[in-house]
């Protein structure tokens, strides 16, 4: 297998929605935030939906790479109730391998709603569910030792069980990628995600905002020379700036596509980890990823979802 991805699994409720409702509700635009059980089904009471999908941020990655072609895997949490079922349903219909054994659980699957406003930003608001109480049982060490990489998400990242959960994957891997997923996470774990990133994690994927809160960075010069220092791989989305890949003294720009139709921006970061985790393990440069990744994240921008159709 050429990637495993272990992740929240997530299914994904989709809606539109003004900017006076995240107002209304004390939603910041553009993060995510934890919500429980309750305040979700809450703020899914007056709102129209418009899609239902399996999703997750580095079950999107992976979904990409199987549609690209690549033997991939996925480890991820669910209850053995109807969104269960359908996750995996999602995942083997695209050509997934779910190396999980869906048992019956005392908290249900986890869903995520994604507030998509005029902007076409997306703002999310999780209820983890069983998926947040992934542990180190959960996580096939064989199964992990047999892929080329093993990626994980930020998102998943929390002390007790799912601590351990990603030390027993990185420890066992031959080599480990992580998305920093969002600044929301980056500030609660910035301290265990800096260990994470300068010694243990070999491809580290961030955007512009989160690596500045990470290292505390000031101008993109000290994001640089911090990458340099750690002489990690270290992958960098900038918005309407492209993407940056640095790998030792080797820095390698992307530029940002042009005059796309922007219709959602969610799934922009797992669909450029997908493109240019393709690359990667395929042999081409960090130039040729990096292209892959602009390319898939600007035909998901394109399309309501994080799952290109």
């Amino acid at each position: 297998m050429k990637i495993l991805g272990i992740g929240n699994a997530i299914v994904d409720v989709i809606c539109k929605v003004s900017d006076s409702f995240l107002a209304e509700n004390s939603l910041a635009k553009s993060t995510m935030k934890l919500v429980d059980e309750k305040e979700f089904k809450k703020l899914l009471k007056n709102l129209k939906i418009e899609k239902t999908i399996s999703g997750g941020s580095v079950a999107n990655s992976i979904v990409g790479l199987s549609q690209l072609g690549n033997k991939v895997g996925f480890i991820g949490k669910v209850n053995d109730d109807d969104l269960g079922r359908k996750y995996l349903e999602g995942l083997e219909k695209e050509k997934v391998k779910y190396h999980y054994s869906i048992k019956s659980e005392k908290i249900a699957t986890g869903t995520c709603l994604i507030l998509i406003t005029p902007d076409s930003e997306r703002t999310m608001c999780t209820f983890l569910g069983t998926a947040g109480n992934i542990n180190e049982n959960d996580i096939d060490e064989k199964i992990v030792k047999e892929s080329q990489i093993t990626f994980l998400e930020g998102y998943l990242w929390d002390k007790g069980d799912p601590q351990k959960a990603f030390n027993k994957a990185i420890s066992n891997s031959s080599q480990s990628a992580m998305s920093l997923s969002d600044l929301f996470c980056v500030e609660r774990h910035k301290n265990y995600f800096l260990d994470l990133v300068q010694n243990k994690l070999d491809i580290t994927f961030a955007n512009e905002q989160e690596v500045y809160a990470l290292i505390g960075a000031k101008t993109f010069e000290d994001v640089v020379a911090f990458a340099r220092n750690i002489k990690k791989l270290v992958v960098i989305t900038r918005g309407e700036n492209g993407a940056v890949a640095i790998q030792n003294d080797q820095i390698m720009e992307c530029s940002a596509k042009k005059n796309l139709k922007i219709k959602d921006l969610t799934g922009a970061g797992d669909l450029f980890a997908a493109g240019f985790l393709h690359g990667y393990v395929n042999n081409l440069s960090l130039k040729e990823s990096l292209e892959k990744g602009t390319e898939l994240s600007s035909k998901i921008i394109q399309q309501v979802g994080a799952r290109l159709q």
